[in-house]
């Protein structure tokens, strides 16, 4: 699915993005909840106002499991496993909302990396964010 240019590019940039993981991550979670209202429900006990605490504490933790996971992405289904299994049977969340939030991360990428954002990085970003959450989404099946 992805070549090894394009594996190496999604480790680069994912490498670069580590020390900013709370503002990605928070600005991609508070995105999808603006866009698509129906997915805060999993969240209602939490304050998900922009840049509040909780948001930046899950948002860090989504962005270095998104960039852990592209350290070695043949092993994807194995690095997200505990993920996986926390998704699906005790958060029990919609596996839809993966795809959401991967679109999300995708506009959010592009506004923090501006021109850098190139339509190669693009693409291979989007077909490992959709790796991703079909990986996330296996154990509903």
């Amino acid at each position: 699915m992805l070549s090894q240019r394009e594996r190496k590019l999604i480790a680069e940039i994912w490498e670069s993005l580590t020390p900013v993981a709370e503002d990605i991550g928070s600005d991609a979670l508070f995105r999808m909840f603006v866009t698509f209202p129906g997915t805060k429900t999993y969240f209602s006990h939490l304050d998900i106002s922009a840049r509040s605490p909780h948001l930046l504490s899950h948002g860090k933790k989504i962005v270095l499991a998104i960039a852990e996971g592209a350290q070695d992405i043949s092993q994807l289904t194995v690095t997200l496993g505990p993920l996986q299994t926390l998704h699906a049977y005790q958060l029990r969340i919609d596996p839809s909302n993966f795809k959401l939030f991967s679109h999300c991360m995708l506009v959010t990428l592009a506004c923090h990396m501006g021109e850098a954002f190139t339509p190669v990085a693009h693409a291979a970003m989007d077909k490992y964010l959709s790796a991703f959450a079909a990986v996330l989404a296996e154990k509903y099946r």
